[in-house]
């Protein structure tokens, strides 16, 4: 599809070495996010056309038995209601949440829906930490993994040397990552965090084809936005950079890899090749592993 990570070769003897000599880093607002806080929501102007009631018994009954399995499960999907009031749906929390916040982040969902979606036949409420989708049996949707629903790039822009390099290879990485693991990746790269998760149940080979796509739109709607948030279909990425190092609360929970270069306080420059050789070191060997993750889809 023409990306950054798409045109280069694989199979390249050397990797290329990053002409970098420093890295200029500039002040940058540290952002943090609350796994309850509401990212978008989004409800289908269709209403029920049936008794309000028995749709509202049917919701109650939905969110009832996704939070029951949010303090066990990071995601369920579940059918209820009859076949005039049935309700299909899923719950997935994001990878590194622990149960218990897995199940404070459902248990806010429910009046969310009742308050901007009550009499919707299908809905999605993404939080930070979690999201829940749903439609009545009268109204199903055909879906694709890489509808992009949501985008949020920041306003500021990146002026330092080497950033779309440093972004493009935190990308590459946690591609691979959510082929190798469960479908959630989380990456420190230098300054960099990015996470990355697929819907439960999406094949691996699917799940880093979605990824894949929501990094290219990252780099083509962000551009070099401080912070991006990329939300389709089927999967998320989630990006950020850090001019003091990555904060320690942002570090805790599940990582895709153990090989993370956390620097702590960079302070005005870093200099050398060294960081270049490092930085097309890194993102050469992400790129072998994606190239042999696509090559087995």
């Amino acid at each position: 599809m023409g990306s950054t990570l798409k045109s280069i070769s694989l199979n390249s003897q050397t990797p290329t070495l990053l002409a970098l000599s420093l890295i200029i880093i500039l002040p940058i607002a540290e952002t943090t996010s609350d796994y309850g806080t509401l990212v978008y929501q989004n409800c289908t102007s269709k209403l029920v056309t049936g008794s309000t009631k028995s749709h509202s018994e049917s919701l109650h009954s939905f969110f009832e038995d996704l939070i029951s399995k949010s303090s066990r499960e990071k995601f369920y999907k579940t059918t209820v209601g009859d076949d005039n009031n049935g309700i299909s749906g899923l719950f997935q929390c994001r990878g590194d949440l622990s149960n218990n916040d897995c199940y404070k982040c459902m248990a806010s969902l429910p009046e969310m829906s009742h308050t901007g979606c009550h009499k919707a036949v299908s809905a999605r409420i993404q939080l930070h930490g979690c999201y829940v989708r749903y439609e009545t049996d009268e109204f199903i949707e055909e879906r694709s993994n890489f509808n992009l629903l949501h985008k949020i790039c920041d306003e500021k822009k990146a002026v330092v040397l080497g950033f779309e390099e440093v972004r493009d290879a935190a990308f590459a990485a946690v591609e691979s990552g959510v082929t190798d693991g469960d479908g959630y990746c989380k990456e420190n790269y230098e300054l960099m965090q990015v996470i990355a998760q697929c819907e439960g149940g999406l094949g691996a080979c699917d799940c880093g084809e979605c990824v894949r796509v929501a990094a290219e739109i990252a780099q083509e709607e962000c551009g070099t936005s401080f912070s991006g948030q990329i939300y389709l279909d089927s999967c998320f990425i989630s990006y950020g950079y850090y001019q003091d190092g990555i904060p320690d609360n942002l570090k805790k929970g599940r990582e895709g890899s153990k090989n993370n270069n956390n620097t702590g306080k960079l302070v005005a420059i870093v200099v050398g090749g060294g960081a270049a050789l490092f930085i097309g070191y890194a993102f050469f060997m992400a790129l072998n592993r994606l190239g042999k993750k696509q090559d087995d889809c």
